[in-house]
């Protein structure tokens, strides 16, 4: 495994813990690549009963790493080129089925910023536990882009409403709010291990045959999450190749409104 994912087994529970402080766990291609396989192991593992996946460094997870196609950002694609950004995307839609599929207990321990793809695997999770300091976000519409492969997720976990008010707006919730709106299942004061732990004796209660049996049984009932992977690595390849998209990333690198920003208007 990639030194930016480690894994820690302590008997029947296992811990994925996204290792990258310096970019707040961006989800980098070896991120992507070691979770996939990690989840590939742990489907197959019928000792392991919890998966708790977490960050380092006082982070979750910032979101999409672009990496290497920086590059190619605001630039049109060439006629009869294969747009590397496309495999890049869906391989982040892979990661978010694979998590939703496990038949383990997935477990988010989120302290700080889960933001965009951050909020995505947030998503996929059986419980979350966040800290009162974490802020959990989607603010790619704000940057000119679309939320792509966490929107079917998002949806499923907030419902309808919810997310469409979420992923057009670009919201970020508190960890209080995120609680309310039901994406957050508990809030901790800070990140403490004895905390941690009662919550983890109270989740190994759940016999492990039946856990995964529930959860074949829920997926049955509100039916699979809608596989739009192909589409959305589309959406996202076309919007990060666009105008909008420089002048969005831009300005936030800036620390600057996006050009397409209205400043609110005074009235007497």
């Amino acid at each position: 495994m990639s030194s930016t994912l480690l894994i820690e087994r302590q008997g029947a529970v296992e811990t994925w813990t996204m290792n990258d402080p310096a970019t707040r766990n961006a989800l980098s291609d070896a991120v992507v690549d070691g979770l996939l396989q990690a989840c590939a192991r742990a489907a197959q593992d019928a000792s392991l009963r919890i998966v708790v996946l977490t960050g380092a460094g006082g982070a979750f997870c910032a979101g999409g790493s672009l990496g290497g196609f920086a590059s190619l950002i605001g630039q049109p694609l060439q006629e009869g080129q294969t747009d590397p950004l496309l495999a890049m995307n869906r391989g982040f839609g892979d990661l978010l089925h694979a998590l939703s599929a496990l038949p383990q207990l997935l477990v988010c321990r989120v302290d700080g910023a889960a933001m965009g793809g951050g909020f995505g695997l947030v998503c996929c999770a059986d419980h979350v536990v966040a800290t009162k300091r974490s802020v959990l976000g989607t603010p790619e519409v704000t940057l000119g882009l679309p939320p792509a492969q966490i929107a079917p997720f998002v949806w499923q976990r907030l419902g309808e409403s919810a997310a469409c008010q979420c992923l057009l707006q670009g919201l970020s919730y508190s960890a209080a709010q995120a609680h309310q709106v039901g994406l957050v299942n508990e809030v901790f004061e800070e990140d403490s291990d004895e905390a941690w732990q009662q919550t983890i004796t109270r989740l190994m209660r759940a016999a492990p045959g039946a856990v995964a049996s529930t959860k074949q049984l829920l997926r049955s009932l509100r039916g699979p999450v809608p596989d739009l992977r192909d589409a959305a690595a589309q959406a996202f390849a076309h919007s990060l190749r666009s105008a909008e998209a420089a002048q969005g990333l831009a300005a936030f690198a800036r620390k600057q409104p996006a050009p397409w920003t209205l400043s609110q208007e005074k009235h007497p």
